[in-house]
């Protein structure tokens, strides 16, 4: 059995008016670094056996951070990125809606299936990240996983049995923990979108 320590990245640059970020790599910013560091004695007694990221940086740093002074490698897992908005990426609501007729509204009708142009719907993240997050079940111990905030939604929803397309009603907020027990294909979740204050506990077995 392994414990999955599932924890979003830090914060971002916010841009205004708001974009579609997926993939393009921005980094933490200032607040981002700190709220890592925020989870360095929280989680100083779980004796961790892995530690997977997806590989953009602000996941990468985000992992780095948690576990300064720690020796332990982080392996690279693309199957973990964000969603890939396509040909969205970077742009307005309004400028999406002004290049993409309808497409806009058919996502928000189908968030599962609906593809932006050249891009992913959350099904295709879904199964990407299962995936991912099947293969740590080989791993007999604590195992630190830091994605992001669609990519965690997904899976908790497989995990939970919730139908995806319901997947925002799942708070995922920046550098926030969740807490799965993975058994094979057997899920248990003992904690969602936790923030790194006392007191902590951690699960059982």
């Amino acid at each position: 059995m392994s414990v999955v320590y599932l924890m979003r990245h830090g914060a971002i640059i916010q841009q205004r008016p708001r974009r579609f970020i997926g993939q393009t790599d921005f980094p933490l910013t200032e607040e981002g670094r700190a709220q890592a560091a925020l989870w360095r004695e929280p989680l100083a007694e779980v004796p961790f056996d892995g530690v997977v990221s997806s590989d953009l940086s602000r996941c990468l740093e985000t992992a780095s951070i948690v576990l300064a002074g720690r020796n332990l490698p982080v392996r690279r897992e693309p199957r973990l990125r964000e969603i890939d908005l396509g040909q969205w990426e970077g742009l307005t609501v309004d400028e999406v809606k002004d290049r993409f007729p309808g497409d806009y509204e058919r996502r928000g009708h189908d968030l599962v299936g609906c593809r932006p142009e050249g891009g992913e719907g959350f099904g295709d993240v879904q199964a990407r990240a299962v995936a991912a997050l099947r293969d740590l079940a080989a791993i007999d111990g604590n195992v630190l996983v830091v994605a992001h905030g669609g990519v965690n939604r997904t899976l908790l929803c497989h995990a939970l049995g919730i139908d995806l397309s319901h997947l925002f009603r799942l708070g995922q907020d920046y550098c926030r923990l969740n807490v799965l027990h993975l058994d094979g294909d057997a899920w248990r979740v003992d904690a969602v979108n936790c923030a790194p204050v006392a007191p902590w506990r951690f699960p059982g077995p």
